[in-house]
């Protein structure tokens, strides 16, 4: 899931303004040119120095209840594509019984506890084998998600899904009343960018889904998110095949990058030029995040070309890579909800995910697939690297192999 989001309007100059001033969210937002990006707390992020750029648990020991804040609608808002919102079931509780530790905004909401919003965190041995395990979990539940996609389920059955699949394996589902937001997972359909709510609404043949999964296990987060095509790859049209598997390629190229050495500003470099050549666009106003104990922290992960950012990836580091490309218009427009964004002019959106750790000898996958996982079109029919990608680590590749094999 992506760090802090900022809220967009097609509107004038003066309301876009006005909506910066209150950011909500997962994924980290950049401004309207995308020069500068604001942290998780609301406020503006400064250049590294190198350069660059409702309400809550209750207190009984037998559930934890969520109390989500609603506004009145307006009844005149414009949406710039086909999806509507559906009703929500109410907000799901968590056992607190059940999982092995809550985080510390569980109750009223707010993230407490904070990263650096520059310096990039080094984990500890200690710390990257509880990453391994809270990857390995959202891999798992993400996987069991993706196994419901199909013509008349709803995205709340997902989430439905999903929330037990955490609380199964002692986690706590990281976006459930993460700044209020009401449910276990985010599901973003066709021209939804990011966030979009799990809801009443039936999947349709045709329909490109992204699931995006981030669960707390034993006190650190692992997020990751896929797409899936409902009906199958023969459901979707050739222009959404192609978003898909440039997406996916984008995001596989920008990755085999990463060792250490590197500068933070080759991932969205790769990124952009890859997609420009293929007719896309990259959303600007969202990027990838530093993770670890904290949801979201340093460094911001542009997925577009930051040319001042010369910060190195170090052994240690810990974050994801989240592109979100779009097949026209790529600045995002703000549902009511103060969730869901869209494209602005309703074209599709995709968008893939991965908590990577750089090691010794280049990359692995935390949220990598497993023994498991299914095989999507776009990694056997990938320009980058066919059959699925765990990292550039031996161990990774090696591990790669064996399950593109099976």
């Amino acid at each position: 899931i992506t760090s802090t989001m900022t809220k967009f309007t097609l509107t004038t100059l003066g309301a876009i303004l006005a909506f910066l001033s209150t950011t909500n969210g997962f994924v980290i937002p950049s401004t309207i040119r995308g020069e500068t990006a604001l942290s998780m707390n609301k406020k503006k992020t400064k250049p590294r120095k190198s350069g660059g750029g409702g309400g809550g648990f209750a207190k009984k020991a037998t559930a934890i209840n969520i109390k989500t804040k609603k506004k009145a609608a307006n009844p005149d808002f414009t949406y710039a594509g086909s999806i509507r919102p559906f009703p929500q079931s109410p907000t799901r509780i968590v056992d607190p019984a059940a999982v092995l530790s809550i985080p510390d905004y569980a109750i009223d909401g707010v993230p407490k506890k904070r990263g650096s919003a520059y310096e990039i965190e080094i984990k500890t041995p200690e710390e990257i084998e509880k990453m391994r395990k809270s990857g390995r979990c959202a891999r798992e539940v993400l996987d069991i998600a993706g196994r419901l996609v199909k013509a008349g389920v709803t995205t709340d059955e997902i989430d439905a899904a999903v929330h037990a699949a955490c609380v199964e394996r002692g986690a706590y589902p990281s976006p459930l009343n993460y700044r209020n937001f009401p449910k276990s997972c985010c599901t973003s359909v066709n021209e939804v960018i990011c966030h979009g709510i799990p809801d009443e609404r039936p999947l349709e043949d045709g329909d490109i889904v992204n699931i995006d999964i981030t669960v707390y296990l034993d006190g650190y987060h692992g997020d990751c998110s896929e797409m899936f095509c409902v009906g199958g790859k023969d459901a979707i049209d050739e222009k959404g095949i192609k978003l898909l598997q440039t997406t996916y390629d984008c995001w596989v190229k920008s990755m085999e990058l990463v060792k250490p050495g590197v500068n933070y500003n080759v991932i969205g470099k790769t990124i952009e030029d890859y997609i420009k050549a293929e007719g896309f666009s990259t959303v600007r106003n969202f990027c990838g995040h530093g993770i670890g104990s904290v949801f979201h922290t340093a460094p911001n992960i542009f997925h577009y070309t930051v040319n001042q950012d010369l910060q190195e990836m170090q052994v240690g580091h810990v974050y994801t890579i989240e592109p979100m490309i779009c097949e026209g218009f790529a600045d995002p427009y703000m549902w009511q909800d103060d969730w869901t964004a869209t494209t602005a002019d309703g074209g599709r959106s995709a968008q893939f995910e991965h908590t990577l750790l750089v090691t010794e000898d280049g990359v692995e996958a935390l949220t990598g697939k497993i023994e498991t996982s299914p095989l999507q079109f776009w990694e056997e029919e990938s320009a980058i690297r066919k059959g699925i990608w765990l990292g550039t680590s031996e161990n990774a590749r090696a591990r790669a192999e064996e399950l593109s094999n099976r």
